[in-house]
């Protein structure tokens, strides 16, 4: 099981990245699909999750509106799609995967399977 980010850049604030997870061992009618991100010296927390069995999605209220979650199941890969980036958006970012059900979508303890992260910066 291997789940590999990429997509991290240095932005403008106002900017957009578009992040990429490309997922492989594991199917996503098996298992969900998260994003986190942590900043320097605060906790990690979760950005975005999707569920193809449940064929559901949910943000964290920080990012609704400007991030969308995405999944390309012949590719193998999961998309955060980052509009209107803002300095409190500078993190790593990882993407990592959790046998559904999720009972709590948005929070680390499920998702056992993780990637090595990807720098988003964005300047103001």
């Amino acid at each position: 099981v291997q789940l590999v980010e990429s997509g991290g850049d240095l932005v403008r604030a106002g900017e957009s990245l578009r992040l990429s997870c490309a997922v492989s061992g594991i199917s996503f009618g098996v298992y969900d699909i998260a994003w986190f991100r942590q900043a320097p010296g605060k906790e990690r927390e979760g950005v975005s999750w999707i569920s193809e069995s449940d064929n559901l999605i949910d943000y964290a209220e920080s990012v609704k509106g400007r991030f969308t979650i995405s999944s390309d199941i012949a590719k193998n890969t999961v998309y955060l799609q980052m509009n209107s980036l803002k300095p409190d958006d500078t993190a790593i970012y990882y993407c990592a995967a959790a046998e559904a059900p999720v009972k709590s979508p948005l929070r680390p303890p499920e998702f056992k399977v993780w990637g090595q992260g990807t720098q988003v910066t964005v300047s103001s």
